[in-house]
């Protein structure tokens, strides 16, 4: 097996990380939920029956992000030092886009993808009573950077 996150015996594995230096890791993410106009307008208008769609979303994420090492097997855990949520709503559409940093030995994307992924989740749950038809998509990393110390 070549991959880092197998052993000799084919068995998973962490990646061992103790000889890299931290450094600053920003990475973005972002994701689309796709509803019928007037479930764009009701969350727009914070009209959802259930409660403002948005800040319910917006919490959600940020907690997921602190979450992604319990999450994610193989994950590390790392020390976040933000995570922001901010959304763009269409006519038919949110668009969810998430940014987070660190000072660490391993990156920060799979926080960042995690964060939208659950504020994604937490639209439509908020809104499956007026929409049960919207649908997740796009999740995608859109940029990952780090530097030096």
């Amino acid at each position: 097996m070549s991959s880092k996150h197998f052993n000799r015996k084919g068995e998973a594995v962490m990646v061992d990380i103790s000889h890299k230096r931290p450094v600053k890791r920003r990475a973005v993410a972002a994701a689309v939920v796709r509803m019928k106009r007037k479930t764009a307008s009701m969350i727009r208008r914070r009209l959802v029956p259930k409660g403002d769609a948005l800040a319910v979303a917006r919490v959600a994420g940020i907690m997921a992000a602190k979450k992604t090492g319990e999450l994610i097997p193989l994950c590390h855990p790392i020390g976040i030092e933000s995570v922001g949520i901010s959304f763009e709503t269409g006519a038919n559409m949110v668009r969810i886009t998430s940014e987070a940093a660190c000072t660490e030995k391993t990156g920060i994307e799979m926080e960042a993808l995690t964060a939208v992924a659950v504020a994604a989740l937490a639209i439509y749950d908020m809104c499956k009573g007026v929409d049960p038809d919207m649908r997740i998509e796009s999740i995608r990393l859109l940029s990952k950077t780090k530097e030096m110390v």
